[in-house]
């Protein structure tokens, strides 16, 4: 696949993953996935009671692992949910937020899922500066992207205008290299 190709497959917009119709999002979870605030509680609100009782059986996930559920009450199929890195400016924690969408992506061609929504992971509460977690995301996004030819299209839904802005730098620093 060409360098163009992939970069086709690669969408950024401001909005509400809630309510993103796509064969997956992904949750930006805490390591219980019980719930919590931002990104989590909202995907737990809308999904409804159904989601908590099934991420009750899956005993929790660690931090740049992913586990999938259904998506019951929101337009996507199945929700990914993945451990960010709380950041401490360690060069772990890149590592850390990496493997999150690496193995998102895994999961999604495993069940051959072919439009994943990714939030910005470890953003909000978990500190991670939005520039450099913008880079890490979309050279991990692409990354998988040339592995799994069953994933048609990635939207990274962002919930501020601030946010996609630093997305779209990050975009268009990785397709100019």
């Amino acid at each position: 696949m060409t360098v163009d190709a992939l970069f086709r497959k690669i969408a950024l917009q401001q909005g509400d993953i809630t309510r993103m119709a796509a064969d997956a999002v992904v949750n930006a979870a805490n390591s219980t996935l019980l719930g919590g605030g931002g990104v989590d509680g909202a995907i737990h609100r809308a999904a409804g009671p159904e989601l908590l009782a099934e991420c009750r059986t899956l005993g929790g996930c660690p931090t740049g692992e992913a586990r999938i559920t259904r998506g019951y009450n929101l337009p996507a199929r199945y929700v990914i949910h993945t451990v960010g890195p709380v950041y401490r400016g360690l060069p772990a924690d890149a590592r850390m937020l990496s493997a999150c969408y690496r193995n998102c992506l895994k999961l999604a061609a495993a069940y051959q899922l072919e439009t994943i929504a990714f939030p910005a992971i470890s953003c909000g509460v978990y500190g991670y500066p939005i520039a450099d977690a913008a880079a890490i995301a979309i050279e991990a996004i692409r990354d998988g992207l040339s592995l799994y030819d069953s994933i048609r299209q990635i939207t990274v839904v962002l919930f501020s205008g601030t946010d996609l802005r630093a997305y779209e730098r990050a975009l268009s620093a990785l397709r100019n290299r």
